[in-house]
């Protein structure tokens, strides 16, 4: 088969063999049976590709496509008006007597079909599809029952099979307390570990299982039992975790190596580094800091020091980070939490690709890896972190393929 040859282009590969972005000038990539033959300066290119289709990108810059690793997408209604409410004074606690918070997320879920949820979420698939997005992850947790979590997750399996892009589903059971359970978090738990995750990894509809470990949702040994259970099913896990105050989620997640441990803001120095020593990735969610206007900024120069990898995603969720931007998280991750050009692209890349386990395949721009990129309008890599509300993609390919 003849290779399909991107001329005329300028390189930010993310490689780690090569310095800072990996950038390369004067180059070309060659794409065959939907992979990256080759990626690297034009005057490298093997005569085998020298015949190929040509697209001349006209000095455009090409990046790896760019990776969601951490979304609720797949959700029913929204939370405007209990946004609202908290602007106009409302607490905590007030917006909960008047039915808002995550149970009025569950209630709105459970009455939607799974036709209406694929229906609703393909809007914000498509918001970040339109900005280079190639592969996202989304999680279930507003079921929080066996029936609920499953439409949910055949909702999000669904959204890929209707667009050209990559869909990785996290079981989210243990991601708050349902009605039903009257404030019993190890019964509910129970029900978790013997019925819920065994359904769910028996119907092979998660790549891994996720859970929010913090004051207001589960301990550290709730968590603990719910991994153990994830553990024995053969699928990975990843954590919310030090959100809201430090429980040491973040070493928790470490213990299992986990692929990712989120959110982070508490997060401390023996947190960061047991991260580093797992290679679980820190995934920074600056949407949902920004929404819920915290003050307690994640540790990036703990992370720095460590050698932990960090990641930058949405956290698309109805209640505290409605955000279907990537190119808004880079800006947000170098402007709130001071991360750097390199680290914030990076973030959405080959660190977001290494949160879901998928470095092998996606993330950065080497032979054998898919051809997922992203053809930007753009001078400088530079310009994706630094614009707000504008969109400078130019093209993107998934799989080799115009998308």
């Amino acid at each position: 088969m003849r290779a399909s040859l991107l001329t005329n282009a300028r390189l930010a590969t993310l490689d780690p063999a090569r310095p800072g972005l990996g950038i390369v000038e004067n180059a070309a990539i060659a794409i065959r049976d939907g992979r990256i033959a080759f990626a690297g300066a034009a005057a490298d290119l093997p005569t085998e590709f020298h015949d190929g289709e040509r697209l001349d990108c006209e000095g455009r810059w090409i990046t790896p496509g760019l990776i969601d690793c951490h979304t609720h997408l797949v959700h029913a209604g929204n939370r405007a008006l209990e946004f609202e409410m908290r602007l106009n004074g409302a607490s905590y606690e007030e917006v909960a007597r008047a039915g808002g918070g995550i149970v009025s997320s569950v209630r709105m879920l459970r009455a939607a079909s799974e036709d209406d949820l694929v229906a609703q979420s393909l809007p914000r698939l498509d918001a970040l599809i339109a900005e280079g997005a190639t592969t996202v992850e989304i999680k279930s947790g507003y079921g929080l029952d066996l029936e609920n979590e499953l439409k949910s997750l055949r909702a999000a399996r669904r959204l890929g099979a209707l667009r050209q892009v990559g869909i990785r589903t996290s079981f989210l059971g243990a991601h708050a307390l349902p009605p039903e359970a009257q404030g019993d978090k190890d019964a509910f738990v129970e029900t978790l570990v013997t019925r819920i995750l065994p359904a769910v990894a028996a119907a092979g509809l998660a790549d891994a299982v996720d859970g929010f470990c913090e004051g207001i949702a589960f301990s550290p040994a709730q968590i603990t039992r719910v991994f153990d259970a994830a553990r024995a099913l053969g699928l990975p896990v990843k954590l919310h975790a030090d959100q809201l105050s430090n429980l040491h989620g973040a070493a928790l997640a470490a213990t299992y190596d986990a692929l990712s441990a989120d959110h982070l803001e508490y997060c401390d120095a023996d947190g960061a580094a047991a991260l580093a020593r797992a290679g679980t990735v820190a995934v920074l969610l600056p949407g949902a800091y920004y929404f819920i206007r915290e003050t307690q900024v994640p540790p990036v120069a703990l992370f720095r020091q460590a050698g932990t990898h960090m990641a930058l995603a949405t956290d698309n969720n109805p209640g505290t980070s409605p955000l279907t931007s990537l190119l808004l998280a880079m800006n947000m991750g170098a402007t709130l939490f001071r991360m750097t050009v390199e680290e914030c692209l990076a973030g959405v890349t080959r660190e977001a690709a290494r949160a879901l386990g998928l470095l092998g395949g996606i993330g950065t721009l080497e032979r054998g890896k898919w051809a997922d990129l992203a053809i930007w309008d753009i001078g400088h890599p530079a310009e994706l972190v630094y614009r707000i509300g504008f969109n400078p993609l130019h093209a993107r390919i998934f799989r080799g393929a115009h998308a």
